[in-house]
């Protein structure tokens, strides 16, 4: 109860902060400046505004009111199971801030003078300078004591901001107060009881912002974007209808301001500066790629049925080819990243079994290890040579520092130590990519202690950089093997710069269960989030994952909550399944009859789409737009899509699906934009005028819309065959 009660203190500060604004003060005449194509205006009634090449405003601030603030204040982190519990405390703030000088040069843009805090005065200097046509980098500078760097801009009342990385409640953050800092989403989110039973037994219920990939940038309805480059916690708060703040906890604050007309334009010059993910080999687009858990002889019996049904198979997800243990939260694997024979006897001609098939094998890693001298039957255990190679996260007492996972505590690597970064290159070599694997899920790497000691780094700036280390280590272990073109490995947690080194993403843990907070809705809302943050080829667990067992509610996975979802993921960057934490408590794709087909059929819908799939691929690789994505990424203009969570969404321009995420409905209301929309599965033409419609959506016709004059229609009109 302490860390939550430390969360909300956090909250209550930024509250009183925020209802107080800093006033500005200045001397400096009127004056309007060019730097490159943007333009900076200081005037008679002291607003600061920046424009860009086309005019458009991409900061400005509030007249008389400070543009540059800050404090000095003190944190404290709290970690459980891979969350954080953050407790701000204020120990000096600025009321004022004084606008004394604004430079001009060839090469930089700055405005300096002082913040008045009390009794003392602190100096500052907001400079910019010119990345490219579309970015303009700033940076703010705080003289000490202050510790805690701020930015106040003016906002309108209808303005909407997206983005943020992975968001998975709301699409629009207008009128809410939302932190940065990269952590385990949590058990629930909001939802009840799940939520208030994972808090009470664990700190784990999460709150509705916790995110395994949340990233401080957003792109607006005004058509203007920022994002920051520090790797320190952030908060971003934007309940006041006319204005936003944004707050670091540095005394210094990077970003850029980007500028475009469009959404287009403005992802494209925000991957431009933070990377983009390459384009995925063909054969991912084949088919399923079939979650399993169980060992040789349970997988040998699934494929056997899924090819009773012509279902087309990519690849078999092994994540338990390093055995299986039994937690208190179901069956979890062994950290210890080496095949186990006796679990999958035969490894080999199972290899080669699905290889006759052109299905390949896909593994599990993460970058914790587990001690596992009580299993007793590998050749190695990982843990005691990692230790001794002092490639594990340290304490301040130099004992390594061990992370709770659910009845167990593992190492976690010290991927700041390039010893230990070749050490588990080489493990991924060695162990897996020579065992024939094309992939893997490479998880976790959000739970760094921000009071633990790397060989190299400070926790503060090191806790979200580490995701994006943890996937560079795996990308450069791939290519190391010469495979870097033909393997693929999936993350679920990242930070802005993860997209350039990740291969795919997934959306983590959801519950098996309909809600908004942490069910089926979330695996939408997700994608359209993280798509305008650089996440551009991004999937969720078919059916989701995480599976209670409760005296008050169970959360197990129903059989219309797993054909629903896989209807919603034939329409996505991958098809994969999860057999989920407890599998035995779950349906699964192959526990009847029914589920079999129905899984088969939008398997092969799947593979049907892979022309359409790989064009929008091969446009994320070159441009940054994302395979999935919101109403308002092509239509911004209408404001009814500004508010869509997870409603409909979008396959590249010309499919729109308006999937069902509620038990026991069969139809949807979904907005069309104007011209003639097909019905994916009855061929019948809506001609609207932008205007909304009610679709029969009964299980295997699902919502679902081409445009007539897409050059792919031909295409979609035989897919659902």
């Amino acid at each position: 109860m302490k860390a939550r009660t430390g969360s909300l203190l956090a909250i209550l500060f930024l509250m009183a902060c925020s209802s107080q604004l800093p006033q500005l003060r200045s001397d400096v005449q009127p004056r309007t400046d060019t730097l490159g194509a943007f333009a900076f205006e200081w005037s008679a009634n002291q607003t600061f505004t920046v424009r860009g090449p086309g005019g458009q405003i991409l900061l400005e601030s509030l007249p008389g009111v400070a543009f540059v603030s800050g404090f000095q204040g003190k944190a404290d982190f709290h970690e459980s199971r891979g969350m954080f519990f953050i407790k701000e405390s204020k120990e000096k703030e600025c009321q004022t801030q004084l606008l004394e000088r604004i430079e001009a040069g060839p090469d930089r843009y700055a405005l300096s003078g002082e913040l008045l805090c009390a009794a003392e005065k602190s100096a500052y200097t907001l400079e910019f300078f010119v990345e490219s046509d579309q970015r303009l980098g700033f940076e703010l500078n705080l003289a000490g004591p202050l510790n805690r760097a701020m930015l106040i801009a003016a906002s309108v009342p209808e303005e909407g901001f997206f983005g943020f990385g992975e968001q998975f409640t709301y699409f629009n953050q207008k009128g809410r107060l939302l932190p940065i800092f990269v952590m385990e989403q949590g058990i629930g989110r909001g939802a009840e009881p799940i939520t208030t039973g994972a808090d009470l037994t664990a700190d784990a219920g999460g709150k509705w912002h916790t995110s395994y990939a949340g990233v401080p940038h957003f792109l607006s309805s005004r058509m203007r974007s920022l994002f920051l480059e520090n790797y320190e916690y952030s908060v971003f708060d934007m309940r006041p209808a006319n204005h936003l703040s944004i707050y670091v906890l540095s005394a210094q604050m990077r970003g850029q301001l980007l500028a475009g007309k469009d959404p287009l334009e403005l992802t494209r010059a925000y991957t431009e500066a933070t990377g983009r993910m390459r384009a995925l080999p063909d054969w991912v687009h084949s088919g399923a790629i079939v979650g399993m858990q169980g060992g040789t002889e349970k997988v040998r019996r699934v494929l056997s049925l899924l090819k009773e049904h012509n279902t087309p198979i990519a690849a078999f997800w092994l994540q338990d080819w390093v055995g299986q243990r039994k937690t208190t939260f179901g069956k979890q694997l062994w950290w210890n990243w080496q095949l186990d024979r006796q679990h999958y006897p035969g490894w080999e001609d199972l290899r080669q079994t699905l290889g006759k098939d052109g299905i390949r094998v896909l593994l599990y890693i993460n970058p914790f290890l587990a001690d596992i001298a009580e299993k007793g039957s590998q050749e190695r255990n990982l843990y005691p040579e990692a230790l001794a190679a002092g490639c594990l996260v340290r304490k301040a007492d130099g004992k390594p520092y061990l992370i709770l996972n659910t009845s167990f505590s593992a190492g976690l690597l010290d991927l700041s130590a390039p010893a230990c970064r070749e050490w588990i290159k080489g493990i991924i070599k060695t162990e897996m990519i020579a065992q024939g694997a094309s992939g893997w899920m490479a998880d976790f790497g959000e739970a760094l202690p921000m009071d633990s000691v790397l060989q190299n780094g400070d926790p503060a700036t090191y806790h979200n950089r580490y995701p994006e280390e943890w996937a560079r280590v795996n990308r450069e272990a791939i290519n190391e093997a010469g495979r870097g073109q033909d393997i693929v490995f999936f993350m679920r947690a990242g930070f802005t710069r993860s997209p350039q080194n990740s291969t795919l993403f997934w959306l983590g843990d959801q519950l098996v269960s309909w809600d908004r907070y942490d069910g089926i809705k979330t695996a939408v809302t997700g994608l359209l989030t993280g798509g305008l943050s650089g996440y551009t080829l991004n999937h969720s667990d078919i059916g989701g994952y995480t599976t209670i067992n409760n005296p008050l509610k169970n959360y197990h996975r129903s059989e219309e909550l797993l054909l629903r979802w896989a209807e919603l993921s034939a329409f996505n960057a991958i098809f994969r399944t999860h057999e989920g934490n407890r599998p035995d408590e779950n349906v699964q794709v192959y526990s009847n009859e029914r589920t079999l087909s129905h899984f088969a059929r939008f398997a092969r819908i799947f593979a049907a789409l892979a022309p359409y799939r790989q064009l929008l691929i091969e446009e994320a690789a070159r441009d940054g737009h994302p395979v999935v994505r919101p109403m308002f990424f092509h239509y911004p203009g209408e404001k009814a899509f500004h508010h869509i969570d997870s409603e409909q969404f979008m396959l590249g321009p010309d499919i729109i699906m308006a999937p069902v995420l509620d038990p026991g409905r069969s139809h949807v209301r979904l907005h069309l934009p104007e011209g003639e929309w097909v019905h994916f599965f009855s061929g019948k033409i809506y001609r609207s005028r932008s205007q909304t419609f009610s679709v029969s959506a009964p299980i295997g016709s699902p919502a679902v819309f081409y445009r007539q004059e897409s050059a792919f229609a031909e295409l979609f009109a035989r897919s659902k065959d």
